[in-house]
């Protein structure tokens, strides 16, 4: 049982203070880790190009493999996958597994009775932004790219209070690509406007199976309620057949769990105060 994690950039033989904590819960639970540089991986200006060889460290370990680090685009995922093929270490995770989790196109047909109303381009032209509201019609949207939003910056860059106004949305379409700059993935993806009255939670599944319900990263410091209703979700995240998910859910006014964003849980990260070896001893069985 392997658990892959970033190196630290100044000290490449200690992992990133960031993931210092799941490092030692990891040793204690049995698991061999192996640090990767991370900014190696990420460093090529071709996304889809292969990863420098000594991306990841020297190590006699074996088997399969989990990640858990900072994000990576989908081809630097695949380019990772292929310096572990050549030391016979198998990612849990498959590079197309990855991008389906990861990336919002690849998941939103399953989970769409559960998330809100979404259309997507490709790419980031203003052509391709007005057919896609033209397909939404009209009212408030979110907006995101296919794996972020930029909700810290609401008001200017996601939040447009009708599609239908082309030019004032445009206006918070071109912003939010400003911020996003060369972090830009896939296309420009309008969302559903939808009241919520709850804080978002992190809900953890390993092999379609919920493992674990935290606070979300941005509100570490919410307590989590105790009535989240997974009835829902279950068996819709169950049939995505994926390894390692998180679903982030929120309550929206209507009573009903919504989700708000699906993510490969490799990537994802673990609150402040949520006990690392809580998360990884889900992930031991599921790395035989």
């Amino acid at each position: 049982m392997i658990l892959l994690l970033p190196a630290d950039p100044m000290r490449p033989r200690r992992p990133d203070e960031h993931f210092a904590a799941e490092a030692a819960a990891a040793r204690d639970l049995g698991f061999d880790v192996v640090l990767v540089d991370h900014d190696a991986l990420a460093r090529p200006a071709d996304p889809e190009g292969p990863a420098p060889v000594r991306t990841v460290a020297r190590t006699t370990a074996t088997g399969a493999a989990f990640y858990r680090g900072w994000m990576l685009r989908a081809g630097r995922y695949a380019a990772l996958a292929a310096v572990l093929r050549e030391r016979d270490i198998a990612l849990r995770t498959t590079p197309e597994q990855y991008r389906r989790a990861h990336e919002l196109p690849g998941w939103y047909a399953d989970l769409a009775d559960v998330t809100p109303y979404s259309v997507w381009t490709t790419g980031a032209d203003r052509a391709g932004f007005d057919r896609a509201r033209a397909a939404f019609g009209s009212g408030p949207a979110v907006l995101r790219d296919y794996t972020k939003s930029m909700k810290h910056h609401f008001d200017e860059a996601a939040y447009i209070a009708d599609v239908a106004d082309a030019d004032a949305a445009w206006r918070v379409a071109s912003r939010f690509l400003e911020l996003r700059d060369d972090e830009f993935v896939g296309g420009l993806v309008l969302r559903r406007f939808e009241r919520f009255v709850s804080a978002e939670v992190r809900t953890w599944w390993v092999d379609g199976r919920p493992a674990l319900v935290t606070a979300h990263p941005d509100t570490p410091g919410r307590p989590v309620p105790a009535d989240v209703d997974l009835s829902e979700v279950a068996p819709l995240v169950a049939a995505l057949r994926l390894p390692f998910v998180t679903a982030d859910l929120v309550l929206r006014d209507d009573g009903r769990w919504r989700v708000v964003e699906l993510g490969d849980g490799q990537v994802s990260d673990r609150p402040a105060g949520t006990d690392p070896a809580d998360l990884l001893a889900a992930l031991r069985p599921a790395a035989r």
